[in-house]
């Protein structure tokens, strides 16, 4: 189950980022240079940084009710973030981009993300030198996909005074040689203010639980490239010493940080709740390694750590509501969540 779910995710999330990342792909985005490659990836990926970053900040709770003193729960959800309207393209005349960088004729300016729309065509962009004469061109990639999927596999164990412990772990893994490596780890806190509020019997004075409930996600991702030279050429003068090409990889690592305040209801089975919180996400991704780029002649130059991405790329107020179903040991989780990306979790755990 865990290995199904980690594929789909970074098969879905990460496909673009891989077609990009092999043979004439990346070399095809860092003949631009690595500062313009580095903005380019950038403004196409950035609802995927955003919408990550927002997935990873949910599915913490979904009750403002905390357990008994080593009471547990393990549970596995996956939240679906939607990419808006805002995000979904970007022009790339906006950019900063070298004034030899620009779209040739008859090429659109504005050009899908990742997240865009399947009627937009992607912006193809020429290379011209001095003289004003194109020496290439290349087409940027097209939508992958508009809800980015993020996951969330935790264990949660009570505490003494209405507080609730929570850790998120997924060890190191390779999934496959074409997939590469995911690992992920995490800790949160909730607690439950009524007895703090009553003195020990807030269930017992108001018809509701309220709860203040913190936590951190860190999600690492890496895939081995293997980027070589194109055709027979030489490494120009700059590069002799650069032309060991077995270190080069992408890396990811995804982080985000939530603090909520958490009303909820226990009606019999089924508990509906409510929270407004905070969050923010950080991204920091690139390419590793030495990557050798053609020049247009019979040499190429060789770029070492290429594209490097390392941003807040998330931080805003957000609302969720949702409801939690208790079925015996076995459990339902379902919410939706507002701020700057919206978007649903789902998911299921068991415990006492």
């Amino acid at each position: 189950m865990k290995k199904l779910l980690l594929s789909l995710i970074t098969l879905v999330s990460l496909a673009s980022l891989k077609a990009q990342a092999q043979g004439d792909g990346i070399s095809q985005l860092l003949k631009t240079a690595p500062g313009d490659a580095t903005k380019l990836i950038n403004a196409y990926a950035d609802p995927l940084f955003k919408g990550f970053g927002t997935g990873l900040n949910n599915g913490w709770t979904n009750t403002a009710k905390t357990k008994g003193l080593l009471h547990f729960e393990a549970r596995i959800s996956l939240s679906g973030v939607f990419v808006p309207s805002s995000d979904k393209s970007f022009d790339v005349t906006k950019l900063g981009l070298n004034s030899n960088i620009r779209p040739v004729a008859g090429s659109p300016t504005i050009t899908p993300t990742i997240g865009g729309s399947n009627d937009m065509n992607p912006a193809t962009l020429g290379i011209y030198n001095d003289q004003n004469v194109k020496v290439d061109e290349f087409k940027l990639p097209g939508r992958v996909t508009s809800i980015v999927p993020a996951p969330q596999i935790q264990l949660t164990v009570g505490l003494i005074k209405s507080t609730d412990l929570t850790l998120r772990y997924i060890p190191k893994a390779k999934l496959s040689d074409n997939i590469g490596s995911v690992g992920m780890i995490g800790f949160g806190l909730k607690h439950n203010l009524m007895d703090d509020i009553f003195g020990g019997v807030g269930g017992k004075l108001v018809p509701f639980d309220l709860a203040i409930a913190a936590g951190y996600t860190r999600f690492n991702y890496e895939l081995p490239l293997d980027v070589k030279p194109s055709g027979n050429r030489v490494p120009d003068a700059a590069s002799t010493t650069k032309t060991d090409f077995s270190n080069q990889r992408f890396e990811g690592h995804f982080s985000g940080f939530n603090v909520q305040a958490i009303i909820s209801k226990k009606l019999l089975f089924f508990t509906p709740f409510a929270a407004v919180g905070f969050n923010t996400a950080k991204t920091d991704v690139g390419l590793r390694g030495n990557f050798p780029v053609s020049n247009g002649l019979a040499t190429y130059t060789v770029y070492t750590d290429p594209v490097n991405i390392n941003k807040n790329s998330i931080s805003n107020f957000k609302v969720d509501a949702g409801f939690q179903l208790d079925m015996a040991f076995l459990k339902f989780y379902a919410s939706g969540s507002l701020g700057q990306y919206k978007s649903v979790t789902a998911g299921l755990g068991i415990g006492i």
